[in-house]
Formats: structure tokens, C-alpha cells, sequence
């Protein structure tokens, strides 16, 4: 790899500094402590201009699903069921039976929905696909080679559909190839046989000390619950007060205004974020303890990155290679990348949202395009852009958020191995 320059680490130190997260962060808008539930942030991207004589002529994207409902039906009844329990045995507080009547409002909406795609999902990959070509028009021409690929799951699927759909309604000439099958399902979706294994168990142990330490429930229980003697003998705190986390994690993807913050205290919610933004950092990102098995599974991956990217340079058409699939994908190849912000790796875990925040890596929505340029002599660039924001790679350049894609080629193969 070619040796960093000292503006360029000095520009990487400033970068990290900033991707820190702090507990004051999370609190002042608690919608990000749902983690990976955490709704895509739209902000205006500042698009520097290309150094002159460069014109873009390929994406490379992938992006994780739009907003969804909880992954599963039961995410809601469970506590929906309790709650209704607790309710015949007069056993809800005030606030308990203003949560029921919430829940019940709740339910009207994502009853028969768990994990499907919200209608906030196709506005957030419609608005994507929207940006994408309004400010790369030169990539989306009559002519152009446009694929799409998806992994099997339907919300991915229809994720692509939405994606799609915003780029024809920006340009209903577009011919664009719209796939969802096995086949892609070696790269789109990848876990080594190492990675499950170590996820499965060599993890959990140290896990679960940590949220048993950072999981409190006791003082939410008796908020909600009148009646000791019902909270012993049916409710199990730990998973109350989780099942209560999930759904005001999730209220933020889909359409029904209501909020469950109110049941927690910022602290209590930045504690549980804490416990989830570790499960995603030792079971997906860098962590030192995985020993680089989980960035391992975004190989084939990026391996067809290089592959498209290479057949573009070869073709006179623009060109897009949109992919769609989870967050279990985003995160690994965001590290492998070295994307700022998304790949450093220590082993403590109460400093693990210092360097690695789910919501940041991989919301609801989340992507990563890498945009091509070319100039009349045949050289190219390209920028990186990480929920539509320039980001940067420890790849020495003179002109960021630009590099010479002989430089990033270079810095891709050595994270293959070759």
C-alpha cells in the first residue's frame, strides 16, 4: 500500500475524531438508539466538484433494505398479550394502561407485518435513487447499463423495486435489469462457515455479562405494573423491558405517530443501545476479539465490485451495479473498505461506541456508492460516498474526496489478500 502523507493522516485524525460517538449524542435525539432500527438520516450531501476534465460513468452500490416492521410479528404481541393480561388482573399502573391502549394502536398497523418493508422504506430508496440521479445524471442516460440485484428476502426485494421505480420516474426511458435469486446470493449475502461458528457461540458469554450488566429493568417493571405479586408470578423483567426497547426502537420506520420513549430514561435507553450496538460490532464489524472472520464475509463482494468496476472501464455506456441486502452485509463491507468511522478495532466492550455506532454504519436505508469518473485520456477516479456523505479510505491522495482508482485498486486487492 502506498505510504499515507502527513496532511493525509492529519485530515484522518480530524475525520475520526468527529465519527466519535458520545452518551450525549444518543440522548439528544433518542430515535438513535434504536441502532440499526435508526430511520435514514436525509441531510443535504455537499458534493464536491470533480477535478476538471472528470465526468462520472459508473456506480457501484450497494444498500442495505429500507425501513421495516419489527422482524417478527411477535416482537409486538408479546407485550401487547402481557400488557392485556395484566389489564383483567387490575394490575397495570396509569402509565401501564396508557401504554396498553399505545400498543393496541400499534398493533392496528403491523399486525401481519413482521419484517416486511414500511412505507417509509420506499420513500427512503425512492429519495436515494432520486439524489443518485439528479447528481450524476451523466450515469443515468438512455443507453446506459443499468443492473439491479437483490437478495432473496422480499423487503430487499422491494427495496429495489422502490429504488428503481425513483430512478424511472427521474427518467422513464431507463432500462434497468431487476434480479432477486440464489445465484447472486454468494456475494450479496455472504457468511463463511468460520463466521457462523464463531457468531453461533464464542461470543455470548462475555455478551451476556454485559447486558446483564447494562439491562435494569426493575424501575420500568414497576412503572408499567401495579401489582408485585402479578410481576412474579408472569413477567420476566429483562425480556419486558427489551420487548419494550424493540418497539420504541422501532415506532421511528413506520407510520403510526406514537412514541415509547417516555417509558425509559435516556440513561436506561443509551445502556441497552450500548448492549445492541455490541452485538453488531462483535457479530459483524471489527471487532478484535472475531479475529477478522466477520470482515472476511464482504470478500466476494467486494471481489465483484472490482469485477463490474473493471468491465465498466471497458465499456463505452454509463453504468450502475445497484445491489440491495442487510445490514450483516453493510457493516462487514464497510470495514473492509476502511470506510472512516467504520472499521477500527479494539476489544473492551464499554468502549465499543466510541469507535463503532450501528446507526451511523448501517440504518435503515444505509449505503455505499463508489462513483467512477473519467477524463478524455482514459484516467480514472473515484470518490466514496457512505449514506450519501464523501468519506474517506487510508489511501494517500492529493485531492479528496477523489483517488486515482489505480491507488484504490491497489488498496482493494490487499484487503482480498491477493
Amino acid at each position: 500500500m502506498k505510504k499515507i502523507s502527513f496532511l493525509y493522516m492529519a485530515l484522518m485524525c480530524v475525520a475520526s475524531s468527529v465519527a466519535q460517538t458520545t452518551p450525549e449524542e444518543v440522548k439528544a435525539d433518542l430515535n438513535k438508539s434504536g441502532g440499526v432500527y435508526y430511520a435514514y438520516p436525509v441531510s443535504e450531501a455537499v458534493s464536491t466538484p470533480a477535478p476538471a476534465g472528470y465526468k462520472p460513468f459508473h456506480i457501484s452500490h450497494y444498500g442495505r433494505h429500507g425501513s421495516r416492521y419489527l422482524i417478527s410479528d411477535n416482537d409486538y404481541s408479546q407485550v401487547s398479550d402481557l400488557l392485556h393480561k395484566a389489564a383483567e388482573a387490575h394490575a397495570l399502573t396509569p402509565l401501564g394502561k396508557d401504554v396498553m391502549m399505545r400498543v393496541d394502536s400499534v398493533m392496528k398497523e403491523a399486525s401481519g407485518r413482521g419484517g416486511d418493508l414500511s412505507p417509509l422504506g420506499v420513500r427512503q430508496h425512492k429519495g436515494i435513487a432520486k439524489r443518485m440521479y439528479a447528481n450524476y445524471p451523466e450515469v443515468f442516460t438512455d443507453s446506459s447499463d443499468i443492473t439491479a440485484k437483490s437478495t432473496v428476502v422480499i423487503r430487499c426485494v422491494l427495496s429495489m423495486d422502490a429504488f428503481c421505480e425513483g430512478l424511472k420516474e427521474e427518467n422513464p426511458a431507463l432500462d434497468i435489469t431487476r434480479e432477486s435469486s440464489n445465484r447472486y446470493m454468494h456475494y450479496m449475502n455472504y457468511h463463511s462457515p468460520e463466521s457462523q461458528a464463531y457468531t453461533s457461540k464464542e461470543w455470548k458469554e462475555e455478551y451476556r455479562k454485559f447486558e446483564e450488566e447494562h439491562s435494569n429493568p426493575d424501575r420500568l417493571v414497576a412503572s408499567i405494573f401495579s401489582d408485585p405479586e402479578f410481576v412474579r408470578k408472569n413477567v420476566n423483567p429483562h425480556d419486558f423491558m427489551w420487548g419494550m426497547y424493540w418497539l420504541a426502537s422501532g415506532m421511528q420506520d413506520i407510520e403510526t405517530p406514537l412514541s415509547f420513549y417516555d417509558v425509559f430514561t435516556p440513561d436506561e435507553l443509551f445502556d441497552l443501545w450500548q448492549c445492541f450496538n455490541y452485538r453488531f460490532y462483535a457479530c459483524d464489524g471489527n471487532y478484535a476479539g472475531n479475529r477478522g472472520l466477520l470482515v472476511a464475509n464482504a470478500k466476494p463482494l467486494l471481489t465483484n465490485v472490482l469485477e463490474t468496476a473493471e468491465a465498466a472501464m471497458l465499456s463505452e455506456k454509463p453504468s450502475a451495479a445497484l445491489r440491495f441486502g442487510h445490514d450483516g452485509n453493510l457493516i462487514p463491507y464497510a470495514a473492509l473498505l476502511q470506510l472512516d468511522g467504520c472499521y477500527e478495532s479494539i476489544s473492551d466492550p464499554k468502549d465499543f461506541y466510541k469507535v463503532f455506532s450501528d446507526f451511523k454504519v448501517a440504518p435503515m436505508a444505509g449505503n455505499i456508492q463508489l462513483i467512477f469518473y473519467r477524463n478524455g485520456e482514459g484516467d480514472v477516479l473515484v470518490k466514496f460516498l457512505h449514506n450519501e456523505q464523501e468519506k474517506s479510505i487510508p489511501v494517500k491522495t492529493d485531492m479528496y474526496p477523489y483517488y486515482k482508482w489505480a491507488d484504490v485498486k491497489e488498496h482493494f486487492l490487499h484487503q482480498l489478500g491477493n
